[in-house]
């Protein structure tokens, strides 16, 4: 039980992540944003052949375990893809389906890293917020900037 004597309280941890791909599939980039406690933390990385949902869940999966120990995570992004996921519980339906979608109507698609995200939320307490896209948000705005700028500089070589 949180509060509980003995039980050590999580550190909130706030995550912006994006995806981006020139093409889909292309080659594409992933962003995330780690911040806690004033300290900033920003990955990025690239993959030559991806979609862009890929690189969306690459983002939130590699912010999570970037985390040592299980955190509180308002983990913020504008893929409604990933944050209806969770906030829908499609990850429950899919997890119980054996990752197969509603109806048996075929497998969930990255399902390799849908079960990797299931796995993360079930160690660290996390809170999926949709933030607009290309909107107002600084973070997510970086986020975006970063995941383009991956695939700028290492999709030509």
């Amino acid at each position: 039980m949180a509060g509980s004597p003995g039980s050590p309280k999580k550190k909130n941890v706030d995550v912006y992540t994006d995806g981006a791909c020139r093409g889909n599939p292309g080659p594409g980039g992933w962003a995330a944003i780690l911040l806690y406690r004033g300290h900033r933390k920003e990955i990025s990385g690239f993959v030559p052949e991806t979609t862009n949902n890929r690189m969306e869940l690459t983002a939130a999966v590699r912010a999570l375990e970037r985390l040592k120990e299980p955190c509180a995570v308002a983990l913020y992004s504008d893929s409604a893809y990933l944050v209806n996921a969770f906030t829908r519980n499609w990850i429950g339906r899919w997890a119980r389906n054996g990752w197969r979608l509603a109806e048996k109507k075929g497998d969930v698609k990255n399902v390799d890293l849908w079960q990797t995200l299931f796995a993360l939320s079930e160690y660290h307490d996390i809170t999926f917020i949709k933030v607009a896209g290309h909107a107002d948000d600084v973070n997510n705005n970086k986020c975006d900037a970063l995941a383009v700028s991956e695939i700028s500089t290492n999709a030509s070589l």
